[in-house]
């Protein structure tokens, strides 16, 4: 190795050496290590005194209302009915919706909310509502037509 690596690698390890040095020391200060090793939790026997908490969410504003079906579907869906993974239908396939339209609508959102072949309860979307899966169902279909 010539000189001047040699110089480099050495310049190197030393400033590593002092960073990962500085690091561990704030790791191991008392403080962090004792922040590490607080209770997750408290206790409380009869005759102590117990903080008053308030047992509801904080409030994130105003309800959003039902999603779009088109963002659920860009969110959620998209990942299988856009390229037919597991033999999901994609959007805009006409001969694959066909014959799920067939079954009827009632069958059809069922499919979609229980999960049907590879595809889970409610696709990826676990906090969509019924009402939001029926939406975007009907989306799929109407833009296989």
């Amino acid at each position: 190795m010539t000189k001047v690596k040699s110089m480099f690698v050495l310049a190197v390890t030393i400033t590593a050496a002092v960073f990962a040095g500085a690091a561990a020391a704030k790791h191991l200060s008392d403080k962090s290590v004792k922040e590490r090793l607080e209770p997750v939790h408290k206790v409380y026997v009869e005759g102590d005194e117990v903080p008053q908490v308030s047992n509801t969410a904080p409030s994130t504003g105003a309800a959003s209302g039902p999603r779009a079906p088109e963002d659920i579907y860009n969110t959620y869906c998209t990942a299988c009915h856009a390229a037919g993974v597991a033999g999901a239908p994609k959007l805009g396939d006409v001969a694959a919706w066909e014959p799920r339209v067939a079954q009827g609508e009632e069958t059809v959102y069922s499919n979609a909310i229980n999960g049907l072949n590879a595809m889970p309860p409610k696709g990826t979307c676990a906090d969509c509502s019924d009402d939001e899966i029926k939406a975007v169902v009907d989306y799929m279909v109407e833009q296989s037509k």
